[in-house]
């Protein structure tokens, strides 16, 4: 076998690789992300802008990256978590858990008939929404057979409103005084993604912050059952079901803080890396979220998803303020 050799003209034009304009100002967007002067919205906000007037370099990457930086933003926020609390939270919250799982699919099941949206697209947007948004989706789509554009549209629709609540969120929270209590429970039933449930709460609190990421990790463990009961619905007896790694992950970092106390003297450590893996994930997002793509989910998964959330959101908050 002949080896092909390289001349040095050739290896020069190489390693002289010049960068567009394009990927210099989205590595340097990149780079101020990682930096802590930088807030997670903000960070969004910005990956939108290059998404609408600069366009994403590294568009066929986005979603894997993405999809894997959060996963590891929410491990590592396992570290802050006592299991014992975690516990107590999943029972204190197990009723709400619940019903709003099972009232959001009901519900999505009916916009879809309205809306006249394919079943398993609005199976997916309605399963994003109940549980844990793209995680869930991810989750269920190879369960029931789901296409790969039946897929795309239920996370475009999930990621558009998630960039909505990532904003409005602490906004609503500060207008109606919640406490950090009230607001951490409140993104974590309402909100649909991981993300954006810890970057809404992350901004509003520390103690805020923990309730969301304890009470969002131990709903999005109602993926199994769900994953189970889809079958069924869809009738794909014998498909296998895929859990979501990070949640086992984030039990095992949560069994880690709360026996073994040495590895709590580096938790600031381990909070700061998730926040900046964080930040970097949500401006991510962010550049994934072109004109483009916005328009090629339509408007009616849209409007299923928006008129699902929006009863999510009012019905959970009406219920964390006056039950």
């Amino acid at each position: 076998m002949e080896t092909e050799n390289v001349t040095p003209k050739e290896e020069r034009r190489f390693l002289d690789k010049r960068i567009t304009t394009r990927e210099l100002i989205f590595l340097l967007a990149l780079i101020f992300c990682i930096s802590p002067v930088i807030s997670a919205p903000l960070a969004l906000l910005l990956g939108l802008i290059i998404a609408q007037f600069v366009g994403h370099p590294y568009l066929h990457l986005n979603h894997k990256v993405s999809h894997l930086l959060l996963q590891t933003s929410v491990v590592l926020l396992g570290f802050r978590v006592n299991i014992t609390t975690a516990l107590q939270t999943g029972k204190e919250s197990i009723q709400i858990t619940v019903f709003t799982i099972a009232g959001t699919l009901l519900m999505g099941y009916l916009l879809g008939r309205l809306f006249k949206i394919n079943n398993k697209t609005s199976f997916l947007i309605a399963a994003g929404t109940a549980i844990c948004g793209g995680s869930a989706i991810a989750a269920i789509s190879p369960v029931i057979k789901a296409k790969e554009k039946q897929i795309s549209i239920a996370l475009a629709t999930i990621f558009i409103l998630n960039a909505s609540a990532l904003v409005l969120f602490p906004m609503i929270g500060a207008y109606l005084h919640l406490s950090q209590t009230q607001f951490g429970l409140w993104c974590a039933i309402a909100i649909h993604d991981t993300s954006s449930v810890i970057g809404a709460a992350g901004k509003y609190g520390a103690q805020a912050l923990d309730i969301a990421a304890t009470v969002k990790l131990t709903r999005a463990l109602w993926i199994v059952p769900l994953a189970f009961i889809s079958t069924f619905i869809f009738k794909n007896k014998g498909t296998r079901i895929k859990v979501p790694w990070f949640i086992g992950l984030f039990v095992i970092a949560m069994c880690l803080n709360t026996f073994f106390p040495a590895i709590q003297h580096y938790n600031n450590y381990i909070l700061n890396i998730s926040r900046s893996v964080l930040t970097v994930t949500l401006f991510l997002i962010g550049c994934g979220l072109s004109g483009k793509s916005v328009r090629h989910v339509g408007l009616k998964p849209v409007l299923q998803g928006l008129i699902l959330w929006l009863i999510v959101s009012v019905g959970t908050l009406a219920a964390i303020l006056y039950l």
